[in-house]
């Protein structure tokens, strides 16, 4: 008989493996740096296999090994497991029939969010309709527990438990000083912003995107200068527009928030260039949500998927 794991310990396994930074893991969980490294130590003491390497040099940073990676992933769908559990439990009990749990990240372009509010299904009179607001990691994982019924995803990833529709193109666009050189160009090649301190938003609201940018800049041979992670578009512009350094954020964040003496210019890596997607569990039969999901796209897909592919849609 294996020793039980407490759930919480296999929370802090799951935002380590995420964080790869023992700092910034326990200030996620709410807990010391101490109290996490104990947490892990226990886990790898009890099981005899070690989950995460860590860097002698700085002892803040881990990689996983091999049996951590295996670890993380049967954990995390343990963990949604459960959640998903407590949550059709919690929907029986109050009654759901009516209710629709969309998901979106901080930094949606608006009109997205607009259009949800607007749909009207007529066989659905009393629908209410909740949005909540997470990052990109966070809408994927509550999708698949059940606590969302869809969200807009932008680069979601790869994954046999939840269906991707994309609707809409996401480019990235630097937002640099008027007084850049290269401000007075149409688009932006990331060798125009070799020399700045990058802003980007943080791995955590967006890892895919933010990996994107990295490896972009690896294959232009740019190690990026001090990178400044931040959460939210407000800041990055406001810090571009002290002089700290440029940004690279999606275009409706880009486009959303305005500064003196900042201009905004479209990328031209076409590798930085994301679909954002309807995202669902791929097992929901929810009338309720595919009927929803299909007007959401009578709006946007025409003019943006293959035909075959809209016609598949349309016609489920």
């Amino acid at each position: 008989m294996f020793p039980y794991i407490e759930v919480r310990y296999l929370r802090a396994v799951i935002v380590l493996a995420e964080e790869l930074n023992f700092t910034r893991a326990a200030d996620l969980l709410h807990i010391t740096q101490s109290a996490l490294s104990r947490q892990i130590t226990e886990i790898e003491e009890q099981h005899r296999f070690q989950l995460f390497t860590r860097d002698n040099r700085r002892v803040v940073r881990v990689e996983l090994t091999d049996a951590g990676r295996v670890f993380v992933e049967e954990a995390r769908s343990s963990l949604l497991h459960m959640e998903r559990a407590i949550h059709l439990a919690r929907v029986a009990h109050d009654g759901g029939d009516n209710d629709l749990i969309i998901g979106h990240s901080p930094h949606a372009d608006q009109a997205w969010v607009s259009a949800l509010l607007a749909i009207r299904l007529p066989l659905y009179p009393k629908l209410r309709i909740r949005l909540i607001s997470q990052f990109s990691i966070e809408l994927v994982r509550s999708v698949m527990a059940g606590e969302l019924n869809l969200a807009l995803v932008t680069a979601p990833p790869e994954n046999a438990q939840i269906t991707s529709v994309p609707f809409a193109l996401t480019p990235l666009y630097a937002v640099l000083p008027q007084t850049h050189a290269a401000a007075q160009k149409e688009r932006i090649a990331l060798q125009d912003l070799a020399n700045d301190e990058w802003i980007l938003l943080a791995r955590r609201v967006h890892p895919g995107i933010h990996g994107a940018i990295m490896d972009a800049a690896r294959r232009e041979g740019i190690a990026p200068k001090h990178a400044h992670d931040i959460i939210t578009a407000q800041q990055a512009v406001h810090l571009v527009s002290e002089h700290v350094g440029v940004a690279i954020l999606t275009k409706p964040t880009a486009l959303g928030f305005p500064a003196e003496g900042v201009v905004v210019k479209p990328l031209s890596d076409t590798s930085l260039c994301f679909q954002t997607c309807v995202i669902m569990r791929a097992d929901d039969d929810s009338r309720l949500a595919n009927e929803f999901v299909r007007s959401f796209l009578r709006k946007y897909a025409p003019q943006r998927l293959p035909p075959k592919q809209m016609e598949l849609w349309l016609s489920a």
